[in-house]
């Protein structure tokens, strides 16, 4: 048996390889490519994630795949060899249902896709996305139809960024958390405001730049192992687990863009860095889902990033990269100017108090478009109206409402949701490493992270993606993903900062 499972990651490692030359190519088409490109990039990312479809569901591989079995189900079943087998099988019969014509389509669609977006943001045009948005929609449903019978059409794409999860489980988290969320940001809205003008100055870019570095660096990002560039939508992505590359977003009169989204990259950057060497090359080379991973990104940028002992460490040295700026404004000010709570037209900007809404109206505009109630057309309306509904504003324009975000350019349909279940397992999993790691506070106030990355690595990271979300939630923290300690937090913070 041991033959057969060398002959089976052989033949993941090689589509491992054609996938993170794909990811290289994505790289380059968001960071350096010309916009000329585009139509020739979308043949060689069909071309390459079709290969990669043809040889991962071939018939060798669910060969080897049934002759394994009994081996496996004799090992350890926490070892790496059972969970391989148990995950690429899971893989296997969710990929057999594709056609490769579909994976080869859904990649040209999608790069052509992102460059009708970023010049349909630039120039406020949504009826320029709107045409390739309805084909990259219609392959999403038609990738859908291909799992029925389903309990939701949204089921499928859901289950892509978070396995085993189904759209009712996460609209209940959801229906429980809104209103404890819209009740505190009402309580809020009832407080005086705290100023954060300072945030709004001019800020020079390089300035920014090296700020960001400099705080990654102390975080523990590798610089040997990955880099940094400027991209429209911030993003991170992964060749390998010694080659995970970052992107950063610089806005000359809002501080927080650049600083708080280079942490929020490095959070991902560290997680995908951190798996254990020995998964390499196999489906097991990747995160639990996208919301553990985004409970890592929200983690650092958040719960480190955002806390008082933190900036107690580094706002001297914040101050000194922009005397003129935040000379005169005391420590104190800045931490609850960093923290407003304000509603707000841009997602990756919000604050903490009103960031799940964002995820929320996404959430429900998906599932409307795969069920069929809502037209493309009709998008940019819908979001508004939703805006006003849950945060109190109307865009101006499309750039700033519905074409802020990347994802459906990209096909990420199923993938928004992400965002808030990081959240709450960020917390979760906070309060374990803070029971854990008693003088963690004291670590970071001196600028210390190797005690809580080591931490991460040896509870989340290493492991890849050998557990399914909720089980490895389970193990980190006791419990399955539950609100409550969001709430809490939520509720202690803004509680100190706006005296509620």
């Amino acid at each position: 048996m041991e033959k057969k499972l060398e002959q089976l990651k052989a033949i993941l490692a090689e589509v491992s390889d054609l996938e993170t030359t794909a990811a290289l190519l994505e790289w380059d088409a968001q960071v350096n490519m010309p916009p000329g490109g585009a139509k020739g990039r979308s043949y060689q990312m069909g071309t390459i994630q079709k290969l990669a479809h043809v040889k991962f569901t071939s018939v060798e591989v669910g060969r080897l795949l049934d002759e394994l079995q009994p081996y496996a189900e004799g090992l350890d079943p926490d070892s790496d060899n059972a969970r391989l087998v148990r995950v690429t099988r899971r893989h296997y019969e969710r990929q057999t249902r594709v056609p490769s014509e579909m994976v080869e389509e859904f990649a040209q669609l999608t790069t052509l896709g992102y460059h009708a977006w970023e010049k349909a943001r630039a120039e406020n045009d949504f009826p320029h996305f709107q045409p390739i948005l309805e084909k990259i929609i219609d392959n999403r449903r038609r990738y859908a139809e291909l799992f029925a019978p389903y309990e939701h059409v949204y089921d499928p794409l859901l289950d892509i960024y978070e396995p085993g999860m189904k759209t009712r489980e996460v609209q209940a988290i959801f229906n429980a958390l809104r209103p404890q969320q819209v009740a505190l940001v009402q309580a809020i809205s009832q407080k005086p405001q705290v100023d954060d003008s300072f945030l709004h100055l001019e800020y020079d870019g390089q300035a920014q730049w090296d700020f960001g570095v400099e705080v990654i660096s102390r975080f523990g990002y590798d610089w040997k192992r990955g880099r940094q560039d400027k991209s429209v939508h911030p993003f991170t992505i992964s060749i390998g687990i010694d080659d995970v590359r970052i992107t950063t977003r610089i806005t000359p009169d809002f501080l927080n863009t650049a600083l708080f989204g280079t942490m929020h990259e490095a959070g991902h950057a560290l997680y995908e860095s951190g798996i254990d060497q020995a998964l390499q090359r196999t489906p097991l080379a990747g995160a639990a889902s996208l919301g553990v991973h985004e409970s890592q990104s929200r983690l650092w940028e958040n719960l480190v990033g955002r806390s008082l002992p933190f900036w107690e460490y580094f706002y001297p040295r914040l101050q000194a990269a922009f005397p003129g700026q935040l000379g005169r404004v005391n420590l104190e000010t800045f931490y609850k100017g960093i923290n407003k709570v304000a509603p707000s037209l841009i997602r990756v900007e919000a604050d903490e108090a009103t960031y799940n809404l964002h995820i929320m109206l996404r959430l429900e505009l998906e599932i409307a478009i795969m069920e069929g109630s809502l037209a493309v057309k009709d998008l940019p309306e819908a979001w508004n109206a939703r805006m006003q509904e849950y945060l109190g504003l109307t865009p101006p324009d499309d750039a700033q409402g519905v074409l802020q975000d990347i994802h459906w350019s990209n096909g990420y349909f199923g993938y928004f949701s992400t965002y808030a279940l990081g959240n709450l397992i960020s917390v979760q999993v906070w309060e374990r490493i803070n029971a854990e790691i008693p003088d963690l506070q004291d670590q970071i106030r001196s600028g210390e992270f190797s005690t809580l990355l080591t931490w991460l690595r040896n509870n989340i990271h290493r492991h890849g993606a050998k557990f399914e979300p909720q089980e490895l939630v389970q193990r980190v923290t006791g419990s399955k993903i539950d609100s409550a300690p969001y709430v809490r937090y939520l509720q202690g913070k803004f509680g100190a900062i706006y005296g509620l």
